[in-house]
């Protein structure tokens, strides 16, 4: 029941098979994504954007073959890398929840979000008010994106 409430975006069968492609090889285009899961770029795109959008997607991260290198730069590289991601296999299944924070106050979004929606973006918010004086913040900017 905590889970339901607080994680309100559930991910599907694209959003799974674009992950798990992008995870394979972060380096595939869009174009390549949509011809190995089998729907069209623009959707593959737009579903890239939206889990970027809520957080989920941080960044594409690069995955050295430590081997190639000489000994001192391996140990070391091996060692950054060990820090920077410190990674726990996860599983990825049909219908996880995506929990989001509201993009003006940071507190949790429980239920439905408000949504702001202008170029490539999605904003989420906890309520209509954040929804209200994020926009009315950054009108500029929004205004300057459309």
């Amino acid at each position: 029941m905590y889970n339901k409430l607080y994680m309100p975006l559930k991910l599907d069968d694209i959003d799974l098979a674009l992950l798990e492609s992008l995870i394979k090889d972060g380096r595939k285009s869009f174009r390549q994504i949509s011809r190995e899961i089998k729907v069209s770029t623009p959707t593959v795109k737009t579903r890239y954007e939206r889990l970027v959008n809520v957080g989920l997607i941080k960044a594409v991260t690069l995955d050295l073959d430590l081997g190639k290198l000489e000994t001192k730069t391996s140990m070391r590289l091996d060692h950054i890398r060990y820090k920077a991601t410190k990674s726990h296999p996860i599983k990825l299944d049909k219908g996880m929840l995506v929990k989001l924070s509201c993009n003006y106050c940071k507190g949790p979004v429980h239920g439905k979000p408000s949504i702001l929606k202008f170029a490539n973006f999605e904003r989420f918010f906890c309520c209509t008010s954040c929804k209200s004086l994020y926009n009315e913040k950054h009108k500029g900017r929004i205004e300057a994106l459309h």
